[in-house]
């Protein structure tokens, strides 16, 4: 008889029992649930979760149970009516304060869910949703950077008195635009305009040029430079638009990259698309103003008014701040913003259009040592009651100071802000050009599946599961016996590892994906049925 090792043994049996206890969240389902969040993202604590509950007490809505997970308040309940019930009341009751959130919270055991075990996650097709798939217009990204660069050229020549007769983007190599061309007036020399452009703009490559019109100047992107370019405006949607979609409120949003030049958001439960479209859509910029410190900030908050010429804000903690009324630079002429590393260490670099270099400049010749503020303003619209009762839309606008910064030096289109943490320099970053979409998108496909789909989906889907796992338990066990047996077992233990995987994976089950497991079940059988058509020929042979 052959006899393998007792680790072996031991070893198979720790791998079933690990998996075991990873799939085990998947078997006890899930409960309708509620999350309450507050909208500037502070964590809720256990007085704010019994407000909560004593908000839907008083309004006679049932629920199950209440804790605070991840900072926010959740809310089980028995059924969606329920769920759908208290999300109304809270909504219209606790005013614009928080955000809620549908969702589903598992019922496995307490110690699953303090050690991080969750079931798998559930695709469109079978919680139901919306799937948006948008378009980005990368070449539109990078004209965008071009234009820049264009105007950034006539600044740069008309400071050092060099005539320009035009400049203008160009065509350099291919269909597309990839180059701005600086067109000097007939006769004139190129090479004090070149050596300046040069000096000033190292990241582009430039070469002389004769033309019909006079000579010319064109400085041209590499290959590279407009594939990072095109990346950047494509990670940059995504940051943003995943930024607004948060504001939705939806459990386990999808925002990511689908190809080269599109991007897919899924969004579990959302049925109104219309809602979502006009999110997508907002308005949101950026504002520079420099701080007020002449006048008291205790004594503006105190009289509930700034003084003259001056505008009370709060920051991101909520506390005030005193700022003047003239805008330097807004969002508008905010062409690119990063987190990166200095040797005072991380910081935010930032870059601006021609205009809003010029302003910049200005302005920090005559402020060095002071204080600047960056205030984030976001404008959306909310459903609110008017006079008579009914619901109807109303502009919200959101100011908040995200950044106040020493200015260290005179700079112009390009500087940095330091002082920051590496993750107050990310968020920093993503902040700052969360204002504005970096390329065009347009949406190319869209798809909505209700809920009562998906839960037909779920059904028929467990349904085929366990007809096809039975067939397959009755062959086996019928004509094989007791070999059959064990290879039923053999099939468990792969569908418990195969669940255990995805759910480690946090991999979102979908209709193909439930008849995938269908199908490696039907497969793995195969060797077993091998094995033993082979026994049975040694056995026939003596």
């Amino acid at each position: 008889m052959l006899e393998f090792a007792r680790w072996k043994y031991w070893l198979v049996a720790a791998v079933l029992l690990l998996a075991l206890v990873f799939a085990l969240p998947n078997f006890f389902g899930e409960d309708p649930a509620l999350q309450v969040a507050r909208k500037d993202r502070a964590p809720m604590d256990a007085a704010a979760q019994k407000s909560v509950e004593e908000f839907l007490r008083e309004r006679h809505v049932p629920f199950s149970k209440s804790y605070i997970d991840t900072g926010r308040v959740m809310v089980r309940f028995d059924d969606v009516g329920g769920q759908l019930k208290a999300r109304d009341a809270v909504n219209d009751g606790l005013g614009n304060d928080y955000i809620t959130a549908l969702s589903f919270a598992p019922r496995a055991p307490e110690f699953l869910r303090v050690i991080g075990l969750k079931p798998m996650p559930l695709g469109l097709d079978l919680r139901g949703g919306l799937y948006l798939l948008y378009q980005v217009d990368v070449n539109g990204a990078v004209e965008q950077l071009l234009s820049n660069y264009e105007q950034d050229f006539r600044r740069t020549l008309r400071d050092q008195n060099i005539a320009v007769a035009d400049v203008n983007t160009i065509k350099a190599d291919g269909d597309k635009t990839n180059g701005v061309r600086v067109l000097l007036p007939a006769g004139a020399d190129t090479g004090p305009a070149l050596k300046l452009l040069q000096e000033k703009f190292t990241d582009l490559s430039f070469k002389t040029n004769d033309t019909s019109s006079g000579p010319a100047i064109d400085g041209v992107m590499s290959d590279e430079q407009i594939r990072t370019r095109q990346n950047y405006a494509i990670q940059q949607n995504i940051t943003t638009l995943r930024n607004r979609v948060n504001e939705l409120g939806v459990s386990e949003p999808l925002v990511q990259r689908q190809g080269p030049e599109r991007i897919a958001v899924q969004l579990p439960g959302v049925q109104n698309s219309a809602d979502v479209k006009d999110l997508l859509s907002k308005v949101a910029t950026l504002e520079f103003r420099m701080a007020d410190e002449t006048n008291s900030i205790a004594d503006a908050v105190t009289r509930g008014r700034a003084p003259l010429g001056s505008k009370l804000y709060r920051d991101k903690n909520n506390q005030p701040v005193l700022l003047k009324r003239e805008i330097i630079v807004t969002g508008d002429q905010l062409t690119d913003a990063t987190s990166t590393s200095t040797q005072e260490g991380p910081a935010v670099s930032v870059r601006l259009s021609a205009q809003g270099g010029e302003r910049m400049l200005e302005n920090t010749r005559a402020n060095v040592g002071r204080r600047m503020g960056v205030v984030f303003i976001e404008i959306s619209r909310q459903m609110q009651k008017n006079a008579a009762g009914e619901l109807v839309p109303r502009e919200i606008k959101t100011e908040k100071v995200i950044s106040l910064a020493t200015i260290q030096g005179v700079f112009s289109s390009q500087f940095q802000i330091t002082g920051l943490s590496p993750s107050e320099a990310r968020d920093l970053a993503l902040l700052l050009r969360a204002g504005a979409l970096a390329a065009p998108i347009f949406i190319v496909e869209e798809r909505a599946i209700g809920p009562s789909l998906g839960k037909q989906n779920i059904e028929q889907g467990v349904r085929a599961l366990l007809i096809g796992m039975a067939a397959v338990f009755v062959f086996m066990v019928i004509y094989y016996k007791g070999f059959g047996l064990v290879a039923c077992a053999v099939l468990l233990a792969n569908v418990v590892l195969l669940t255990a995987l995805l759910s480690g994976l946090r991999a979102s089950l979908s209709l193909p994906g439930i008849a995938g497991i269908i199908l490696t079940v039907g497969m793995a059988v195969d060797a077993n049925i091998l094995i033993y058509e082979r026994i049975r020929e040694e056995l026939r042979n003596g």
